[in-house]
């Protein structure tokens, strides 16, 4: 489940617990919202745990290049010597 999912939860189960007055025989809707925001905040917790892992940055192993002057080779013509 996502953030998104976590934040949904968190909200459906605020409005059952503080917005509603509905009475159901057999279910508390106040206990049920109130589990519905515990879930959400349980997953909102291991949502942010997961993405600080993922969120290390190792450095870069490539391997450093380094530029050196092209040297053309003598073929005693290009240099101006033998002509």
């Amino acid at each position: 489940m996502g953030l998104g999912g976590c934040i949904i939860l968190i909200a459906v189960g605020a409005i059952l617990t503080f917005a509603t007055d509905w009475d159901m025989q057999g279910v508390n809707l106040d206990l049920v919202g109130v589990i519905l925001m515990i879930v959400g905040l349980i997953g909102v917790a291991t949502f942010s745990s997961i993405a600080r892992r993922r969120r290390v940055v190792m450095p870069p192993t490539t391997p450093v290049v380094e530029d050196r002057p092209h040297h053309h080779p003598r073929d005693g013509y290009s240099d101006g010597y033998g002509a």
